[in-house]
């Protein structure tokens, strides 16, 4: 087991308390909070060990979870990070891309693993369906939220879109090739709905729409492909694979056949993958685990967590244009 401690006890921070408490892989030591208050009403609630400060709690640790405002990420991580021991830090990465990358390169130097916690990558339905997707030509997703004073103190692109610039990223093998955006503020200082076009070198397009005063929660992707459509309802937890082939000669009176202009029979075929119950978080976790273990690159890596960043930043830049 690694002995493990959280950066943050708020209500990510929490939960992240509670799966380490859980896991059979990690040996929780304890957490610091900068709020002297909360700390000791955790500790009483929950029994979770305080510790006076940042560096002993890392000292204490083999690795460490950084869930603090997206402001401190850097500077707790560099921390972590020259104290050799292993991170696993919440999104965005950084409040910048240069910050980003010196943690990254840091990493590297130190010989330490890295992770960013982009939840959705560990969600069941992408979990089912990622394989499936092979060189998509254009992405369409909808991340939609009820309002939450909780994570405006950024953009709804850092806060909501960056998970599925994620997801996009990982599944598109291409350079993105350029970026267009327009993103309003309602309530918050910062954009509280932001639409972006992501064009990659290869050709293919991404639309994405994220909004944090949404009457309805929404978080839904759809990828087309040559001859297949799939979708992912990342929040209802379900996907589904639409495939089109060439109809056979013979044609089952119940199949679902398409004729094109040209005459081309296609048949229309429905997947539906199977899906395993998890704990997304927690599974995030234990990937972490394994892949330190290993001594292998993490399923989001800290260049992955970097990347993401960097586009949702275009998209953010962007909006100063219009």
């Amino acid at each position: 087991m690694l002995k493990a401690g959280v950066l943050g006890a708020g209500h990510l921070g929490k939960i992240h308390l509670k799966l380490l408490q859980q896991s059979t892989k990690y040996d929780l030591v304890g957490f610091f909070d900068a709020s002297k208050e909360a700390s000791k009403q955790i500790e009483t609630e929950f029994g979770y060990k305080s510790f006076p400060s940042m560096e002993s709690l890392i000292d204490a640790c083999d690795m460490v979870v950084v869930v603090t405002p997206t402001s401190t990420h850097f500077e707790c991580a560099e921390k972590v990070i020259r104290a050799g021991k292993h991170l696993f830090i919440e999104k965005p990465i950084t409040e910048t891309v240069a910050q980003a990358e010196q943690i990254r390169d840091l990493a590297k130097e130190m010989k330490v693993r890295g992770q960013v916690g982009q939840v959705e990558r560990f969600n069941p339905a992408f979990q089912a369906i990622k394989d499936k997707i092979h060189n998509p030509m254009f992405i369409e997703t909808h991340r939609l939220a009820e309002f939450n004073p909780r994570g405006t103190d950024v953009s709804v692109v850092l806060d909501l879109m960056i998970h599925d610039i994620d997801a996009i990223l990982s599944v598109v093998k291409s350079s993105v090739k350029s970026v267009s955006s327009s993103g309003v503020s309602v309530i918050s200082e910062t954009p509280d709905i932001a639409n972006a076009r992501i064009e990659f070198e290869n050709g293919c397009v991404a639309n994405l729409t994220a909004s944090r005063i949404s009457l309805k929660k929404m978080r839904k992707a759809r990828f087309f492909q040559r001859d297949a459509y799939i979708s992912v309802d990342f929040l209802e937890k379900k996907c589904e694979v639409v495939k089109m082939k060439d109809a056979p000669k013979k044609i089952d009176d119940f199949a679902m056949v398409l004729t094109n202009a040209e005459g081309i029979k296609k048949q229309i075929y429905f997947e539906n993958p199977k899906i395993e119950a998890n704990n997304a978080i927690l599974d995030e976790l234990e990937s972490f685990y394994e892949a330190i273990k290993a001594d292998r690159t993490p399923e989001v890596s800290l260049k992955q967590g970097t990347e993401a960043l960097r586009v949702a930043m275009l998209i953010i830049e962007n909006f100063k244009k219009i």
